[in-house]
């Protein structure tokens, strides 16, 4: 195991902001400290930002912090994770999940193994999809003025982050439902590098099914 990778499993999830149930704004943060600390890439370059979700609006993730039962699944409507996979490297890529209770970070096929479990035969309202958007790009576009967390009364169905809500440097306060629409319709039909080049260049990044997930962090440019 290089310095590198046993840094990294050795560290220690507490040292990045997380509150509970705002994890597009954790993983946002959680990308830029990794930049600014030397474990990314300086730009982000290495990053990729994971989102989790449905048609349904319901995923099922094993081995969440959140959960009460012993193999630790719980229903999410829609969960965020940080991907690392350097170009440079022959290292299986990283996943970085602050609400995890696996190692921080774990290798991509044993997180897939552990979390999502592929294996496990599930309804098809169940099926997971992951919208993977290039960081440098989720800095620049993603924004979230947290309406999604709060009752029609105006009350927060939880309490929000200490700092100021996260605005796109072209001044929009709220895309997160761009982000976490995702169904079987939205999947690449196929990983060729080409149509991988080009999609992971939009804004919106790409959406797979959890059986390309793997698949194409090695076709990545």
């Amino acid at each position: 195991m290089s310095g590198v990778t046993a840094e990294l499993i050795a560290m220690d999830a507490t040292r990045f902001q997380h509150t509970p149930y705002y994890c597009e704004e954790n993983v946002y943060l959680l990308c830029k400290t990794l930049c600014e600390n030397g474990v990314a890439d300086s730009t982000g370059s290495d990053l990729f930002v994971v989102f989790i979700s449905n048609e349904k609006k319901q995923v099922p993730l094993w081995h969440q912090k959140a959960s009460r039962r012993a193999d630790g699944i719980v229903l999410w409507d829609y969960h965020v994770i940080c991907v690392q996979s350097k170009k440079e490297s022959d290292s299986e890529p990283l996943v970085w999940d602050l609400d995890s209770t696996l190692p921080f970070p774990s290798p991509l096929t044993s997180y897939v193994t552990e979390t999502i479990q592929p294996s496990f035969q599930l309804y098809a309202d169940y099926q997971r999809f992951f919208r993977i958007v290039h960081a440098p790009l989720f800095f620049k576009h993603f924004a979230s003025d947290r309406r999604h967390m709060k009752e029609p009364d105006g009350s927060w169905t939880a309490p929000p982050p200490p700092y100021e809500p996260i605005i796109a440097q072209d001044g929009i306060l709220h895309n997160l439902s761009e982000y976490i629409a995702m169904s079987g319709a939205d999947t690449l039909s196929n990983l060729d590098p080409e149509t991988v080049r080009t999609a992971i260049s939009q804004k919106l990044g790409v959406v797979v099914s959890h059986n390309q997930l793997q698949d194409l962090f090695t076709k990545l440019p």
